[in-house]
């Protein structure tokens, strides 16, 4: 039975998504701050948890604030936001954080229920063995000694494994769809986050940054993830 962490502070709320939650066949547990979500993610805190609904508007630290800190801990549970601030700034910074999937209030609760199955659908491809038959199809990208695979959220570099949020794949994947051409950053907001109001592009250079981390040898002089100045950027899988 899958363990999710609702972190909300409207506790009418909160008690309303244990219930249903738990009417679904899920072990609910609540945290109204962001500094309790911290603390209960900690691998000592109790058992282990496979999701996290994160609230944005907390008291303490907000839910932007908790997410850059659980992925710079390290800590790769798949997380859906909720939230009420719905602007395509906040969305962006939502993803930028870390976030697997954002949804904004008000909302459905069959559709809730959907994004979090597929967010746990796509943890448990991770727990079967290779070649089961349950496993998801194989989805890999292989470019100078690199490889990158989609169906489980990986970077491979050399012996070294580096874990992906959603968005980070996506955004990895539609520039390899667009290998060699340069793809703007207004089109990467209407294409890959389906963001079509007038938004700050630069949101996107953060997750170029963190992708450059795990691809480049040396990411102050990039040759994989290419910028193009006053345009956006482009990939380049082989060199010259």
């Amino acid at each position: 039975m899958s363990r999710i962490l609702v972190v909300e502070d409207e506790r009418h709320l909160a008690e309303g998504l244990r219930f249903n939650l738990e009417a679904e066949g899920y072990e609910v547990e609540v945290a109204e701050t962001g500094e309790a979500a911290l603390e209960r993610l900690k691998p000592e805190a109790g058992a282990p948890l496979d999701l996290m609904v994160l609230d944005v508007m907390l008291p303490g630290k907000d839910g932007f604030t908790v997410m850059s800190e659980v992925r710079q801990a390290g800590q790769y549970i798949p997380t859906l936001m909720l939230t009420a601030r719905g602007h395509p700034g906040d969305v962006l910074q939502g993803f930028a954080a870390g976030t697997d999937d954002y949804l904004t209030k008000p909302f459905d609760l069959p559709i809730l229920v959907a994004r979090i199955r597929g967010l746990l659908r796509r943890k448990e491809w991770l727990r079967l063995p290779q070649g089961s038959p349950a496993k998801a199809p194989k989805d890999t990208y292989a470019f100078d000694g690199k490889t990158v695979d989609f169906d489980l959220l990986e970077l491979r570099v050399r012996g070294q494994v580096y874990p992906l949020t959603l968005m980070e794949a996506n955004v990895l994947r539609y520039l390899i769809q667009h290998e060699n051409q340069p793809v703007p950053r207004k089109k990467m907001l209407e294409e890959v986050w389906e963001l079509h109001e007038d938004t700050d592009t630069r949101a996107i250079d953060n997750f170029i940054v963190r992708l450059r981390k795990y691809i480049e040898d040396d990411p102050s002089r990039p040759r994989h993830l290419l910028t193009l100045r006053g345009v956006g950027y482009r990939f380049v899988a082989e060199p010259k």
